[in-house]
């Protein structure tokens, strides 16, 4: 069975600050509602999806409606309000990690993500957009885009995982996070050999994906997805213009 854990604990206090009041970016209003509640309503209706754990402020319970949503209330640590909605889904076999702050994904993209993950035998799916499909749905976004040898490819912010291998990857996967914006600083990380690849182009996505599961010490496999929604994040005031306007 599948559980979905929404990660909505990030203070409001980079570039939307400018735009909004709110104290979290997770509460930063678009259209009639917070960010928040187009992804839980996203992963609520979702014939995959059991239980929702929301990692958050208390205030969030105000918003939701959904009998199968339970709201922890957030610390200032990424590490912590991970563990903390892991330690709320124990029995689940895999959870569906997502972002507060994708809110054009839908219930389609949840289901269709989770179709392209199959028997979900590895440990850790993530998807990679390819450029083209990201620039025909939003031509005016602006995304980091990493090049290899077979494609052009931007992260998405949703994660197939088995729950059993977080203890001991989290560390490691904190790093990744936190690079995942800086295609060099990345591929540091990785190793010199890696780096070479990447920066002569012979770098292919299955061989990113080989490195990431060796240094993670889990099984990962990268998920070419098509739905360029999973990673168009809402993280400077231009993507939450393109929001307000999109879902008027």
């Amino acid at each position: 069975m599948i559980d979905a854990l929404v990660l909505a604990g990030s203070p409001n206090n980079g570039l939307l600050k400018e735009c909004s009041s709110a104290k979290f970016e997770a509460l930063i209003p678009i259209g009639s509602r917070a960010m928040v509640e187009y992804v839980i309503d996203a992963l609520a209706k979702s014939k995959n999806i059991r239980n929702i754990v929301v990692v958050g402020p208390e205030e969030l319970s105000d918003y939701l409606s959904f009998n199968n949503v339970k709201v922890i209330k957030s610390q200032n640590d990424l590490i912590k309000n991970i563990s903390l909605g892991f330690k709320n889904l124990t029995d689940a076999e895999r959870v569906l990690v997502a972002t507060s702050d994708i809110p054009f994904v839908t219930t389609e993209i949840v289901d269709n993500f989770i179709g392209l993950c199959g028997k979900c035998e590895k440990d850790l799916y993530f998807p990679v957009v390819p450029k083209e499909a990201v620039k025909r749905r939003f031509p005016q976004v602006e995304r980091t885009f990493v090049k290899l040898k077979d494609g052009t490819y931007t992260g998405g912010n949703i994660f197939l995982v088995n729950p059993l291998v977080v203890p001991k990857s989290l560390r490691n996967g904190q790093r990744f996070i936190e690079m995942r914006k800086s295609p060099l600083k990345l591929c540091r990380l990785l190793g010199a050999s890696f780096v070479f690849k990447f920066l002569t182009r012979r770098l292919t996505l299955r061989q990113a994906e080989q490195k990431v599961s060796e240094l993670l010490g889990i099984k990962g496999q990268a998920v070419v997805c098509t739905f360029p929604e999973v990673g168009v994040d809402i993280d400077k005031p231009s993507d939450l213009s393109l929001a307000v306007q999109t879902m008027r």
